[in-house]
């Protein structure tokens, strides 16, 4: 498996970038994607989306414990 994409790994986040991670995560866009289009693991997406407060968790989708009758 190539590991190309991940070529930001381990460097300071820009504002851009912090930017782009709040507006991605805001589209619901799921946290690999996020990490692809960075540059970035996807650990390292959601270790700064805590820090930054930004929510991962897709907002279009119902809770798993609910149960459809």
């Amino acid at each position: 498996m190539k590991k190309e994409y991940i070529k930001n790994a381990g460097k300071q986040w820009t504002p851009a970038e912090e930017r782009k991670l709040k507006e991605l995560a805001k589209g619901n866009t799921p946290t690999r994607v996020i990490g692809l289009e960075l540059g970035r693991p996807e650990g390292g997406v959601r270790s700064k989306a805590s820090e930054l407060g930004v929510s991962l968790r897709p907002t279009n989708q119902p809770p798993y414990n609910r149960r459809k009758k």
